[in-house]
């Protein structure tokens, strides 16, 4: 069924980690059109006991999927999963730590500095330059590059909107892709595993040296991407490009297929003003233009 949807494969692999944890030990072989509402919040009840309303949020949803498919299929009369939110908390939205962009000469100096592997470094720079989410960042591959074209391409694979995503990059990421070359260019992965360089380094390598670098509960590696948000925004560039630099999904389909033929060229002046701002931290200094609100291209 998700198949179908050309869901991100990664997308697909994590929802079925979670149906293989969570709900078929407890379901078992139970024919499906024995599941009752009891049934589901028993299975859900350790999950809540633990704290884990997120993860019982998603969970949740995903049994929903399964049922509606079965009763809209004729398999079962009604999907008995519908109300079964109703027995458990609303869930607290939790934003990702991060920090505000006059904040970033301090990041960039302690990452200079940082006891840390300087693939490891190069990885959080590529990150935050792209402005990709971390798992996007640490299985970028050579054959996704194109060094003449200063461009990056993901597979719509990859991509939580389904389809291929173009980041053009600045020379600041070039500088950061050519740090990598004597490292990792004969191998498929940018940024190899250190225990098995035919697989991308782990998605979390950042986060870990974020935390040791003394971030822990400030900053995480996704929001790094908020970091460019609020820079790109103050600084006045039009939010549909910051949006289409940011990869997020537009549930509108004329939207969606106008941005996507429309602001290549405009996110690329972006980028490079990003890269900019990303250098010019590095020196202690934040970069702002007093454009704020007039940065439209």
């Amino acid at each position: 069924m998700k198949k179908s949807q050309n869901i991100a494969a990664n997308t697909i692999k994590d929802i079925w980690r979670s149906l293989e944890k969570y709900v078929f030990p407890d379901i078992g072989s139970t024919p499906i059109n024995k599941l009752t509402a009891r049934k589901f919040v028993l299975l859900l009840e350790p999950i809540k006991a633990r704290g884990n309303l997120e993860t019982l949020k998603r969970v949740l949803q995903r049994i929903n999927e399964v049922m509606d498919f079965a009763a809209n299929s004729g398999l079962i009369e009604i999907n008995t999963a519908v109300n079964v939110r109703k027995a458990f908390p609303t869930p607290v939205k939790k934003h990702m730590p991060t920090i505000r962009p006059e904040q970033l000469p301090e990041l960039m100096h302690t990452l200079s500095i940082a006891s840390i592997e300087r693939q490891t470094r190069l990885l959080i720079e590529w990150q935050l330059l792209s402005v990709t989410r971390p798992v996007e960042a640490a299985e970028a591959r050579w054959d996704e590059i194109d060094m003449t074209a200063n461009t990056w391409t993901i597979s719509a694979g990859r991509m939580k909107m389904r389809r291929d995503h173009i980041i053009p990059f600045s020379n600041q990421a070039r500088t950061v892709l050519e740090a990598m070359k004597p490292i990792s260019a004969h191998r498929e992965y940018i940024f190899p595993s250190f225990s098995d360089p035919k697989k991308p380094m782990n998605s979390q390598s950042a986060n870990a040296a974020l935390r040791r670098m003394g971030y822990q509960g400030v900053l995480v590696s996704h929001g790094l991407r908020a970091i460019f948000s609020t820079a790109a925004n103050e600084e006045g560039f039009e939010p549909d490009v910051i949006e289409a630099a940011l990869a997020h999904v537009d549930t509108n389909e004329v939207s969606r297929e106008y941005n996507r033929s429309n602001y290549l060229e405009k996110r690329i002046v972006l980028m490079r003003w990003w890269g900019k701002f990303v250098e010019t931290a590095a020196t202690g200094i934040t970069l702002a233009t007093g454009m704020r609100g007039i940065r439209v291209i």
